[in-house]
C-alpha cells in the first residue's frame, strides 16, 4: 500500500491535506506538486506540504507511483490529458472531484485503454475556506470517502484504492457515479444553490441590509455554506445541473404544500409538517439510518 512518491496536481485545501495526510500516515516518501497558480505551489513549498515543485502536470507524475488530482471538475480531463505521457504505467490515479459522471467520462476519454489507472473519488469533508494556507493533516479523519468505480476496473483495484484512504482514516463507500450524483445533489450540492439563493433573496430586498443586521446564529447556520468558493460551485453546479434542478423542484412542491397550508390558517397540518420533518433530522443525527449529522462544508 505504501508508496514512494506522490503527484499532487492541484496545491489547494483539499490536495494539500491529502498530502500531508498521507506523508502523516508513512504512505508516501516525498510529494512533488502542480498547480495553475505558481503562487499556490510556492507556498507549498514553503510549508512543507510539497517537497518539489513541477513546471508542469507533465513533469510533475514523472515517477510518480501515486497521482492526485484536486481541480475543478471541468479540468479533468485537460489535466489527464497533459500528464498522460509522463504517467508510470503502474501508477494510481485519483480525484477529489464533487460530481462523478462528468469525471469518469473525462478520465475515459483522456486515458483510453489506460483508464483503469484512474479510480473516481469523492471525500465527504473540507472547510469554509480555500487555500494551501488551510491545508490540514486531520482534514479526512473520520470522513466518508466515496468511490465510483469505472467498468473496467477489478476487485483488486477498489482495495486498493480504499486501502490508502482507509490509511487516511476515511470511511470508504462504493457506488455508481451516477447514483453518486444523485445523492450529492440531494444532501450538498442543492443545499449549497438553496444557500446562495437566501443570500441572494435577501440582497435583493431594499431592506436587506437591516434585515441582515438583526440575524441571529439560525439564519448564519443557515447559509454557512453560501460562503463556499464561487469558481468550485460554479462547476459543480453546472456538472450536476439535471440532478440539482431535479432536486429545486421537489423543494418547490414541498413549499407550494406549506404556503398552502399557511393560507388555510391550517395549524394541525403546518406543526405536522414541522414534525416530521424535525423527527427525522433527530433520527439521522443520533445514528440511525444515514446518520451522518456532522459539520461537513465540502461540496
Amino acid at each position: 500500500m505504501a508508496r514512494e512518491h506522490l503527484a499532487l496536481i492541484g496545491c489547494g485545501l483539499m490536495g494539500g491535506s491529502f498530502a500531508l495526510a498521507a506523508k502523516r500516515a508513512g504512505l508516501v516518501q516525498r510529494v512533488s506538486g502542480f498547480s495553475r497558480s505558481p503562487q499556490s505551489a510556492e507556498r507549498a513549498l514553503e510549508l512543507g506540504i510539497v517537497d518539489r515543485v513541477a513546471p508542469s502536470a507533465l513533469a510533475c507524475v514523472q515517477g510518480a507511483d501515486l497521482v492526485l488530482i484536486a481541480v475543478p471538475v471541468s479540468a479533468t480531463q485537460a489535466t489527464l490529458e497533459a500528464l498522460l505521457p509522463g504517467l508510470e504505467r503502474h501508477a494510481l490515479v485519483m480525484d477529489v472531484g464533487s460530481t462523478k459522471q462528468d469525471v469518469a467520462q473525462a478520465a475515459q476519454a483522456a486515458l483510453g485503454d489506460r483508464a483503469g489507472q484512474f479510480m473516481p473519488a469523492h471525500p465527504i469533508c473540507g472547510k469554509e475556506v480555500a487555500g494551501i494556507e488551510h491545508a490540514d493533516a486531520g482534514l479526512y479523519q473520520g470522513q466518508q470517502i466515496i468511490l465510483t468505480p469505472l467498468p473496467c476496473h477489478a476487485p483488486a483495484d477498489i482495495e486498493q484504492a480504499s486501502a490508502i484512504w482507509s490509511a487516511l482514516g476515511c470511511r470508504v463507500r462504493q457506488m455508481p457515479a451516477d447514483q453518486h450524483d444523485r445523492a450529492l445533489a440531494a444532501v450538498s450540492h442543492f443545499p449549497h444553490m438553496m444557500a446562495f439563493a437566501l443570500m441572494r433573496s435577501l440582497m435583493a430586498q431594499p431592506e436587506g441590509e437591516q434585515f441582515l443586521a438583526v440575524a441571529g446564529p439560525g439564519f448564519r447556520d443557515t447559509t454557512r455554506i453560501a460562503g463556499g468558493d464561487p469558481d468550485l460551485w460554479a462547476d459543480v453546479l453546472l456538472a450536476n445541473a439535471h440532478e440539482v434542478i431535479a432536486q429545486s423542484r421537489g423543494l418547490h412542491e414541498q413549499l407550494l404544500e406549506l404556503e398552502s397550508m399557511l393560507q388555510r390558517k391550517d395549524r394541525p397540518a403546518v406543526r405536522d409538517f414541522i414534525a416530521r420533518a424535525s423527527a427525522r433530522r433527530a433520527v439521522w443525527c443520533l445514528g440511525g439510518p444515514g446518520a451522518g449529522c456532522n459539520e461537513e462544508t465540502s461540496a
